[in-house]
């Protein structure tokens, strides 16, 4: 059986950035909720699933310090040929993100992640995020999901998904998490197709 890094890897060397199905040009929802945050242009930011995403370009112009998850090897090649190496300013990770994160990693100011976790539907896997994500996050950080909602596709990239309501992201992420903001966002893919997520931000408490 095809492995999920072989997966992503053959989609990423067969196509181009602007024809990925989860391809965006405007960040601004994502910019948007990161206005929130105060001071956030100088925070350390986790990127989950980074692939060849242009909104690593407007957090790196912002002046953010990036961690650059995702499983395919050939995205992070492509994102590297385009940012450089970025010496203090960018750290990467390629790895399975329900997986334990590696000891060495700085701590995390912002964790964000824009059509990452929906791809996770093993129970399993689901909690190895959010443990992920509760380890790594400093208190006081905050936390930006962007997934596919419960009236989204059922499908992306020919996997099956796991959809989110607000009410599901809430207990996911746990009780020592507030929510700052939440929205529904109707994003058009490539082909002109509606795709509805939801946008949540949370706040790392105690």
């Amino acid at each position: 059986m095809e492995s999920n890094a072989q997966h992503w890897d053959d989609i990423f060397d067969a196509t181009e950035d602007a024809r990925l199905g989860w391809y965006e040009k405007d960040v601004a929802p994502t910019l948007t909720m990161l206005e929130m945050i105060p001071g956030w242009e100088d925070a350390t930011i986790f990127l989950s699933g980074a692939g060849t995403s242009v909104l690593a370009d407007a957090l790196l112009a912002a002046g953010t310090r990036l961690v650059l998850n995702d499983i395919s090897a050939a995205a992070l090649d492509r994102l590297k040929e385009r940012l450089g190496d970025g010496g203090n300013a960018m750290h990467w990770l390629c790895q399975d993100i329900s997986q334990p994160l590696p000891p060495d990693l700085p701590a995390i100011d912002i964790w964000i992640d824009r059509a990452v976790l929906h791809f996770l539907t093993a129970e399993e896997e689901i909690e190895g995020y959010f443990k992920n994500l509760r380890s790594a996050l400093r208190v006081g950080g905050h936390v930006l999901l962007a997934e596919f909602s419960k009236d989204g596709a059922p499908k992306c990239a020919g996997l099956t998904l796991h959809r989110y309501s607000a009410e599901e992201l809430s207990e996911r992420v746990g009780e020592s998490f507030s929510l700052v903001s939440c929205f529904d966002h109707t994003y058009l893919n490539p082909n002109g197709d509606p795709r509805p997520y939801i946008y949540a931000l949370y706040r790392k408490g105690c």
